[in-house]
């Protein structure tokens, strides 16, 4: 049985629990009890999360673990000296600690991120490169493993980053079937970015909406103004003045974006050659891919196929 030690501390983030629920779904799937998570902090007792709750809680002692996951919380704070003295114990007894989101901050404070690579929220990343210059902050990224050391995106990603776990443990299979029941994607990759296209054009109408996953079912297809009107129910005059309101892009660009988008978690996958992929998501030739990838990375199709494999 593996010992996961999940450390909170006043004012903590509570999304972090839904990391614990891939564990508790894991035991239910494996059919025996293959993790044990057990709440901790400073001194033990009740601790206060952000939202207004408190948790029962074991203090530190000298507990060792399999896992150590440090909790985020809503907002940067120093940490205690206590934290920070167990941060780095768990390195050294630990097989491996991780921190999702502003977590990183803590491991970062310890200095037990000195010379490795890291990420977190996004909203967060230049802030923890500036504060602690000795790491490389890769603020593009779900998540990254670095040795022993783990660290994840912001809110949700803290749920990537424990179905990596599983995976690592106890295999594919069991890792996808513990998705299925949590109703969330199988893996998203370390390396696939933090932004999504359709969130990021965020339309006001439901047809403009409805234009967008159209266009997001069809990517292999020719995607013309007209084909994305008729979606829409509307005349391509109508459309493209509409979706150029409602997004900020032409029709044409939102395209490439989620072709892009497509793109690059496909090559993350790591699965499909080049020349697939261009055909799946509709550049046709890896030429045009490339380019499209210049212009939205500023990097070609095989560097980020390489910092992906790199990032896991």
């Amino acid at each position: 049985m593996q010992n996961i030690g999940f450390v909170v501390f006043p004012n903590f983030q509570v999304m972090g629990f839904a990391a614990i629920t891939v564990f508790e779904v894991a035991n239910l799937v494996a059919e025996e009890t293959i993790y044990r998570v057990r709440l901790l902090s400073e001194n033990g007792g009740l601790v206060r999360a952000s939202a207004g709750f408190s948790v029962e809680t074991e203090a530190f002692g000298r507990k060792i673990f399999d896992t150590v996951i440090v909790g985020a919380g809503m907002q940067i704070e120093p940490s205690t000296p206590g934290l920070l003295n167990f941060v780095r114990r768990a390195t050294q007894t630990s097989r491996r600690v991780a921190a999702p989101c502003v977590g990183a901050f803590i491991l970062a404070e310890a200095g037990v991120l000195d010379g490795r690579r890291a990420t977190t929220h996004w909203a967060f990343a230049r802030d923890l490169q500036h504060r602690f210059p000795l790491l490389k902050v890769e603020e593009d990224r779900i998540f990254i493993i670095d040795g022993m050391l783990w660290t994840s995106a912001g809110m949700t990603a803290g749920i990537d980053l424990a179905l990596a776990m599983v995976e690592k443990d106890l295999g594919p299979e069991v890792a996808r079937m513990v998705a299925r029941k949590l109703v969330v994607y199988h893996r998203r990759a370390g390396g696939q970015s933090q932004f999504s296209a359709l969130l990021a054009l965020e339309p006001k109408s439901d047809r403009i909406q409805k234009a967008l996953d159209f266009a997001k079912q069809n990517l292999r297809s020719v995607l013309t103004v007209e084909g994305l009107a008729d979606a829409a129910n509307l005349s391509p005059r109508q459309f493209s003045r509409a979706f150029r309101a409602e997004t900020g892009q032409s029709p044409a660009k939102a395209v490439e974006n989620l072709r892009v988008e497509t793109a690059r978690m496909l090559l993350e996958q790591g699965r499909l050659s080049m020349d697939t992929i261009a055909n799946e998501t509709g550049f046709a030739d890896r030429e045009r891919m490339r380019r499209a990838f210049l212009r939205a990375f500023g990097q070609p199709p095989q560097t980020v196929r390489r910092n992906a494999k790199l990032a896991t």
